[in-house]
C-alpha cells in the first residue's frame, strides 16, 4: 500500500507536535519533580512543586501584603523585604529551596558554606540566561570564567587606589554643590523637611558622571532618568514564567529604554575615543572611562590574539557603571543618614570626630582613613541595609557543599541580609543598630567567622566597593559638618526591594543648619 504525501506530512507534524509536547511536559512537570526528589534525598526541604507557578503566586501575594503598609521602626526587616524567604527559613532551616516557576533555587543561609561558594568563581557562575538579569546586570558583573578574568584584568586599573584618590575632590565638589542647595532652602525657614532619596540620586549621579565620564550631571541626566525607570519596569512581578518576553506595553518600553541608554553611552565613548586620538601623546585621562579605554588599548596592542574588550563589552561596562555606580552608593548614604537621624547620639559622635580630624578643612584621603567612628557607622549600615540583599550563582558542574551534593545547573542563592542578622554569630542584638560592634574591625565583630559580605567576597568581590565607600565617607563628612538630621514625623519605615534595598515611601528628615 502506497502512503500518500499528505499522510506523510501529517505524520511529520505529529512527530514534531509530540516532541514539543514532551519537551513542554518535561519542563513544566517531569524535570521539576525529578529535581525535587533529588533535593529531598540530599536532606533539603522546601514547598512541594506546584504546576508551572511553583512558589511565585504565594511569594507575590505575601510581598504585596508586606508592602501594603509601613512597619514599626525596627531593623528586623526580613519579614517585610522577603516574606517568602523568611517563612521558608523559619519552616525548613538554614538550607532550603523555593520554586521560581518550574525552576528550583537553593538558598544557603550557612556562613561557612557561603564562603566556599564565593571562593570558587569557576564552579559557581553568574546566571546568564535570565532576561531580567541581562537587562540590569551587565559587563564584568555578569561575565563568567575566561571572559570575566579577561575583563577584570582590563578594568582593574580604573579602580586602583591611586585612581580613586583622584576622585576624592570630585566627590567633595558634588557634595558641596548639594550643601549649597540645602543651605538656600534651610535659610528661609530655619529647618526644612527633606526627602533624602531624590537629592542623593542627584548627588551620586553628578559625582559618577564627573568621576567616571568627565561630564557633568546635565550631560548624563537623560541616561540616569532612563536607568532609574528601568528597574521598576523590569522587577515587576510576573505571575507567568516567561511573561517578560511577551510583546506587552511594559516590555516594549523596557526595550526602548535599553536602546536609548545604549545609544547615549556609545556616543560618549565614541566622542572620547576621538578625543584620545586627536590629543597629544602623554595626556592623561584620569576618569574611569579614560582609564578603562587606555587599559583596553594596551591589552589589545600587547596581545597577538586581540584579548581586549569589544565595543559592545565596553558599552555594557559603562551601562553597569551608570546603574550600579550611583544606585548602590545612593542607598548606602540614604540608610546611613536615616540611621543617624534616628540615633542622634551616633550622629553627634560622628560629627565631633569629623570636626576633630578635619578642623573645618576639606578632607584628604589620609583624613578619611582616620575617621574611625564614621567607618564603623558605614560598616553597620551595610550590615543592616546592604544595597544588594542577595547573591545568585549557577552551578557549572555537580558539586559537593558541606553534606549535600547539588547537580549542575541548579541555582544557589546567598541571602546576605539574613546572614548579616544571624544571632548565633552577631549576638542577641543582631537586629539593633550598634556600630560599636565594629570598633575592633570586621573579624572581631564576627568572632573570626565569615559572616559579613555586603559587596560579596573572594575573587569576584565587587570591583567598585572602595569607590562606593569613599564617596559615602565624603558625603557623610561634608553633610555632618553643615547640618543636623532628625527623622521627620512623616517618615514611614518601609524598606523594600527594587533592585537595591530602598525606602518605599521616601526618606524624610528634618534638616537644620549648624
Amino acid at each position: 500500500m502506497e502512503i500518500i504525501p499528505s499522510t506523510i506530512a501529517v505524520l511529520i507534524c505529529a512527530v514534531f507536535v509530540g516532541i514539543w509536547v514532551w519537551r513542554f511536559l518535561n519542563w513544566v512537570w517531569f524535570k521539576p519533580k525529578k529535581l525535587e526528589k533529588y533535593l529531598r534525598e540530599q536532606g533539603l526541604n522546601g514547598n512541594s512543586y506546584r504546576l508551572l507557578f511553583g512558589d511565585l503566586k504565594e511569594g507575590y501575594m505575601m510581598s504585596n501584603e508586606a508592602k501594603s503598609k509601613p512597619m514599626k521602626f525596627s531593623h528586623d526587616i526580613a519579614p517585610r523585604v522577603s516574606p517568602l524567604l523568611h517563612k521558608t527559613f523559619t519552616k525548613y532551616g538554614k538550607i532550603a529551596f523555593t520554586w521560581f516557576g518550574p525552576r528550583p533555587a537553593v538558598f544557603i543561609n550557612d556562613a561557612e558554606i557561603v564562603k566556599e561558594i564565593f571562593s570558587k568563581p569557576y564552579i559557581f557562575l553568574k546566571p546568564e540566561n535570565y532576561h531580567t538579569i541581562k537587562l540590569l546586570i551587565k559587563g564584568l558583573a555578569a561575565a563568567n570564567k575566561h571572559t570575566w578574568s579577561r575583563q577584570r584584568k582590563i578594568i582593574n586599573p580604573a579602580f586602583h587606589l591611586e585612581k580613586l584618590k583622584i576622585m576624592l575632590p570630585i566627590f567633595h565638589s558634588s557634595c558641596c554643590d548639594m550643601v549649597s542647595k540645602w543651605e538656600k532652602i534651610v535659610l528661609k525657614n530655619g529647618s526644612y523637611e527633606l526627602d533624602l532619596w531624590p537629592n542623593l540620586e542627584i548627588l551620586t549621579s553628578d559625582a559618577l558622571s564627573r568621576a567616571a565620564f568627565g561630564s557633568n550631571y546635565e550631560e548624563g541626566k537623560r541616561i540616569f532618568d532612563l536607568q532609574m525607570e528601568l528597574p521598576e519596569l523590569v522587577m515587576k512581578p510576573f505571575p507567568l514564567p516567561g511573561a517578560s518576553l511577551l510583546p506587552t506595553k511594559t516590555n516594549r518600553r523596557v526595550k526602548e529604554i535599553a536602546r536609548e541608554v545604549r545609544s547615549s553611552i556609545q556616543g560618549i565613548i565614541t566622542k572620547r575615543l576621538k578625543a584620545m586620538e586627536s590629543t597629544k601623546a602623554g595626556i592623561k585621562h584620569d576618569d574611569l572611562l579614560g582609564v578603562l579605554l587606555e587599559s583596553n588599548l594596551r591589552q589589545i596592542k600587547g596581545q597577538e590574539n586581540n584579548l581586549g574588550m569589544s565595543m559592545d563589552e565596553v558599552i555594557e561596562e559603562c551601562e553597569f557603571f551608570y546603574f550600579a555606580g550611583h544606585e548602590s552608593t545612593s542607598v548606602l548614604i540614604m540608610w546611613a543618614l536615616i540611621l543617624l537621624s534616628k540615633h542622634l547620639d551616633w550622629q553627634e559622635r560622628a560629627r565631633q570626630e569629623i570636626l576633630q580630624v578635619l578642623g573645618g578643612q576639606n578632607p584628604d584621603f589620609d583624613d578619611l582613613l582616620r575617621l574611625k567612628v564614621v567607618n564603623m557607622i558605614l560598616l553597620e549600615t551595610l550590615r543592616l541595609y546592604p544595597p544588594g540583599i542577595m547573591f545568585s550563582r549557577i552551578l557549572g558542574e555537580t558539586t559537593k557543599l558541606g553534606n549535600i551534593t547539588l547537580p549542575s545547573g541548579v541555582q544557589v542563592n546567598i541571602p546576605t541580609f539574613f546572614i548579616h542578622r544571624d544571632q548565633e554569630i552577631w549576638g542577641n542584638d543582631a537586629n539593633e543598630f550598634n556600630p560599636e560592634r565594629f570598633s575592633e574591625g570586621v573579624a572581631s565583630s564576627t568572632k573570626g567567622k565569615f559572616a559579613y559580605f555586603p559587596f560579596g567576597y573572594g575573587p569576584r568581590v565587587c570591583i567598585g566597593q572602595n569607590f562606593a565607600i569613599l564617596e559615602a565617607k565624603v558625603a557623610l563628612t561634608t553633610f555632618l559638618q553643615h547640618f543636623s538630621f532628625e527623622l521627620s514625623p512623616s517618615y514611614a519605615h518601609a524598606p523594600f526591594l527594587v533592585v537595591t534595598l530602598q525606602a518605599q515611601y521616601g526618606a524624610q528628615v528634618i534638616l537644620r543648619k549648624l
